[in-house]
Order: C-alpha cells, then sequence, then structure tokens
C-alpha cells in the first residue's frame, strides 16, 4: 500500500454486496468494503491517504461508477515495526 509493507495477515477485507429487486430483477446497487489493517508505526497518514482515493483509484469501483455505489470503512491498528 503506497510503500508500505503489509504482512498478509496484517490486511483483511469484508466485503458485502447489496442488491435491490428493479423490475423484479435482483439487481446490484452497492458494494460495502470494511477493511482492518495491522499497520507500522508513523504510517497512518500514508494510509489514510491511500484509503481516501479508494473509490477514485480501485479498478472495480470505477468500473462500476454510476451503477454501483461503493462505500469502505476501516479498522486501523498502528504496531511498532517489530510488532507487524
Amino acid at each position: 500500500m503506497r510503500g508500505i509493507e503489509l504482512e498478509p495477515d496484517a490486511i483483511r477485507a469484508e466485503v458485502e454486496g447489496l442488491n435491490e429487486l428493479r423490475d423484479r430483477i435482483p439487481t446490484l446497487t452497492g458494494i460495502r468494503i470494511h477493511y482492518t489493517l495491522v499497520i507500522p508505526a508513523g504510517s497512518r497518514e500514508v494510509v489514510d491517504r491511500a484509503l481516501e482515493r479508494h473509490v477514485s483509484k480501485c479498478p472495480t469501483a470505477v468500473s462500476l461508477r454510476g451503477a454501483v455505489e461503493v462505500t469502505w470503512t476501516a479498522d486501523i491498528r498502528e504496531v511498532g515495526s517489530s510488532e507487524v
């Protein structure tokens, strides 16, 4: 993430698709993403900046723009570099 090395178990995403019936057809109308991140101490500003740009830089969100609302939340924990 933007030059920050994260271990595979330091990032987790839970994703939920929201469907609505439109003309009796189930239609994807939203995607909610919740991230759980464990990041190195002192990297919070870089991580926050990357997350703020998530929807405008995510290929899936860009592809679905205008048709499906993509939103995200995150729980972020900073730890000393030897703890990550």
